[in-house]
């Protein structure tokens, strides 16, 4: 098949590239900055030039291309505000940018849509031990800042499914570790001395590593149902303590700064929401059984020790 890619030199799009070649596909790369089309080229992938956000830009630069498949998998999660509101990029993205990206399905005449997005959107609540699944409710509200990231995944969805003539999957990510993603952030903060450790308990959730992420975008565009979910997580969901911990002695940095838990809450409202508040943990069975995909590391440990 032939993808127009979004996001494609992120921490999920350069292993995507990758995966994509070894299956045989054709990519088209839609990035912002021309500075990295040699990270795409030499992947096997066409660049073009656009900025997502600007839909006049982008319908220009798809000009003339064509494409069975949009994928997209565009964020700015490389450099995250520290307090979140309702204009931080990656919100945009997923809703204004999965909104010009379905327009740049029809310009291209790709017939499915596959869109990145997030567990979180099951709600930045403590969930306890119940394992969820894409039966539970999705878009459920907090009462927090937290809500906007929740409502930019439930935003997505809804509009992929709800495209006319395209058939649009979601993926619903556990949060993302590997080059270039969580597990880099918070190496880089540990080396800074940055205060990111809340005392006492923390949340749990579930992730899956950027590799493993990239092989289910891949399964899905290939095996997915039109108007389908899929959760893409490992087998073991951790706690923040134990991930973060774990990051330090992988990499090794310093070891992490113990902060109280309402300094977090106040400095970094979103993360407070996310290490402290939220527990989710996810099960990854649709995805296994309708996609034929499972993850290659069975946990966070697995994963940054095969690095």
């Amino acid at each position: 098949m032939k993808v127009l890619l979004a996001g494609a030199t992120g921490a999920i799009g350069l292993p995507l590239l990758s995966a994509l070649a070894a299956s045989g596909h054709e990519v088209v790369a839609v990035i912002r900055d021309p500075a990295k089309r040699r990270l795409v080229t030499d992947r096997g992938a066409t660049a073009v030039i656009a900025d997502v956000l600007d839909r006049d830009a982008l319908l220009r630069a798809v000009d003339g291309q064509a494409a069975d498949v949009v994928m997209h998998q565009a964020t700015a999660l490389r450099k995250p505000s520290r307090k979140l509101g309702p204009d931080d990029p990656t919100i945009a993205l997923r809703e204004r940018g999965t909104a010009h990206l379905l327009d740049a399905a029809r310009a291209v005449g790709a017939r499915r849509f596959v869109t990145q997005s997030l567990i979180t959107g099951y709600g930045y609540l403590d969930h306890g031990d119940r394992i969820l699944t894409e039966d539970d409710e999705f878009g459920v509200h907090a009462g927090t800042v937290a809500d906007l990231v929740t409502d930019s995944s439930l935003a997505t969805e809804r509009q992929v499914f709800a495209a006319d003539g395209i058939e649009g999957i979601a993926l619903r990510y556990g949060m993302f570790y590997g080059p270039n993603a969580f597990s880099d952030l918070f190496a880089d903060a540990m080396r800074k001395r940055a205060p990111i450790l809340p005392r006492g308990k923390t949340g749990t959730t579930s992730f899956i590593h950027v590799d493993d992420a990239a092989a289910a975008a891949v399964a899905a565009m290939e095996h997915g149902r039109g108007g389908e979910a899929y959760n893409i997580v490992d087998d073991q969901p951790m706690s923040w303590r134990d991930f973060i911990t774990t990051v330090a002695r992988v990499h090794g940095t310093p070891r992490p700064v113990v902060t109280p838990r309402w300094l977090i809450r106040l400095a970094v409202p979103y993360l407070g929401c996310l290490l402290i508040d939220t527990t989710l943990r996810i099960s990854h069975a649709k995805a296994t059984r309708n996609l034929g995909w499972a993850p290659v590391h069975a946990s966070v440990t697995d994963g940054l020790t095969a690095r």
